[in-house]
């Protein structure tokens, strides 16, 4: 299998459960619920990504014909000689192309593989950490994760809608406010996230601590 990645990066994990944490993200190309083409934002599934994850162009992104190229490449964004190795893969969605063997090979290597997923697909065997992050009237098909981490608010997709899903963690992250905003209590998806969390204790709230920070 030729695995297409639109960028890999070291850098800290900004939200959910390993807020801090170091790790190199592997974003693959492509999405299940959105084209990526602004054109057809309209009609996605959701509409409200801002993420790129068209071709493989981005920051050492290219092409990968086996699962041991990919691993090679993503072990030389590590610190030299330091342990406590973990990647996460994420997308666009990660599980249109993760399959047992990369993680095998990782798992090979000394990492700890995390994955953040929309939970559309199932996930195949091995991953370590599964973030589910339901988008919009999309059918989650996973049932237990480690973590489910909400965009907050969304018409089609409310807190309720997935409390049959299995987690050890439950996070609410507010829906793309302006960074400005992000920080402030002004901020209405801020306001109106903490308000749920405050009634509905089971939920937690999560920012975005990279985009806070400015850190890439």
């Amino acid at each position: 299998m030729t695995y297409s990645v639109k960028e890999a990066f070291y850098s800290l994990q900004g939200e959910g459960a390993h807020t801090g944490r170091p790790a190199v993200f592997c974003r693959f190309t492509g999405c299940n619920l959105w084209s990526g083409r602004e054109v057809d934002r309209i009609s996605a599934v959701c509409s409200f990504c801002d993420t790129d994850f068209i071709g493989t162009d981005g920051q050492h992104g290219g092409k990968f014909k086996t699962a041991e190229c990919l691993v090679e490449h993503i072990l030389a964004l590590w610190p030299p000689g330091e342990a406590h190795r973990y990647v996460i893969f994420t997308g666009g969605e990660p599980l249109l192309q993760l399959d047992a063997a990369l993680i095998d090979a990782m798992h090979e290597a000394g990492f700890e593989v995390g994955v953040e997923t929309n939970g559309t697909l199932p996930a195949p065997p091995g991953v370590d950490w599964l973030c589910v992050s339901p988008k919009g009237t999309a059918d989650v098909v996973i049932k237990e994760c480690d973590e489910l981490k909400l965009v907050y608010p969304q018409a089609d997709a409310t807190p309720e809608r997935f409390t049959h899903i299995l987690a050890k963690h439950y996070y609410l992250s507010p829906m793309n406010p302006p960074r400005a905003d992000l920080i402030s209590p002004q901020s209405n998806n801020v306001r109106a996230t903490i308000r749920y969390c405050l009634a509905h204790p089971k939920w937690r709230l999560t920012l975005q601590t990279h985009k806070i920070l400015g850190v890439d």
